[in-house]
């Protein structure tokens, strides 16, 4: 019998949380603390953290472009200049959220953590699965068109309701303090999408925000002993903390414009 797609999915989970912890090496982890055997709903919750948002903006024309692409002998997949030029602001948007162009190979990927739907991180999960990054083209299209890449998130969060990884990772590239608010508004919603709240920390460490820096929050996710796999439990009064110091840092960001 052929197993089922999201079966399959899950198999790759638990075989990455295996292999990770055979690529640790010496490395100063707290294996006790991965999961061996995942309950479902933590294999439910690591498949939503990886999910990515889909744009809508000329959508249809950028994954007709996406499969014409050949891999190169590295396996980087870069859509010729000549295609990428014809694309618009908005559909390179839609091109660069779907699709890497860069291949990676990444053997520190993160493992499945017992109880991971109750932790808040230090760091999100890599965009694309780990597999593909953004190459430096798509990086500098995003910073060269910031103002508009953030009408875009916006437009993409208010549409899905949600925030996936690739739209989390582009808010992080682009420094983007004033998608704070969405990002309070969506997680306020179900208050289930931790990483929400990991991306409101890591902007605020950009940042130096002082009274984030001086936390103990702080102090355990990226001081001097941390590590990324670092996490704080993602209890009802670190969930309040972590947005209200998020929203006074957006507002102060805000001031200063």
């Amino acid at each position: 019998m052929i197993p089922s797609v999201r079966l399959v999915h899950r198999m790759k989970i638990v075989a990455t949380s295996l292999l990770f912890i055979a690529c640790l090496g010496t490395a100063n982890a707290q294996i006790e603390d991965y999961a061996k055997n995942p309950s479902k709903s933590t294999l439910k919750y690591r498949e939503f953290r990886q999910e990515s948002t889909t744009p809508t903006f000329g959508l249809a024309k950028v994954k007709k472009l996406v499969k014409t692409i050949k891999p190169d002998s590295d396996d980087n997949r870069h859509l010729n200049q000549k295609a990428y030029d014809s694309l618009t602001v908005e559909e390179k948007f839609t091109y660069t959220m779907i699709h890497g162009e860069d291949a990676t190979q990444n053997c520190d990927v993160m493992p499945v953590f017992k109880d991971e739907e109750k932790k808040i991180f230090g760091y999100i999960p890599g965009n694309f699965h780990d597999e593909t990054t953004w190459s430096d083209r798509q990086r500098k299209y995003l910073k060269d068109n910031r103002e508009t890449v953030i009408k875009l998130i916006r437009r993409t969060i208010l549409d899905d309701k949600r925030v996936g990884v690739n739209l989390k990772s582009a808010i992080l590239e682009i420094d983007g303090v004033e998608l704070i608010p969405d990002l309070a508004k969506v997680y306020n919603a179900k208050h289930y999408d931790h990483d929400i709240l990991t991306v409101m920390m890591l902007l605020m460490k950009e940042g130096k925000f002082e009274p984030f820096a001086k936390s103990q929050s702080f102090e355990k996710l990226y001081g001097e002993h941390s590590n990324y796999r670092g996490y704080i439990m993602a209890n009802t009064d670190n969930q309040k903390l972590v947005i209200d110091r998020a929203m006074a840092y957006f507002k102060q960001r805000m001031a200063k414009k």
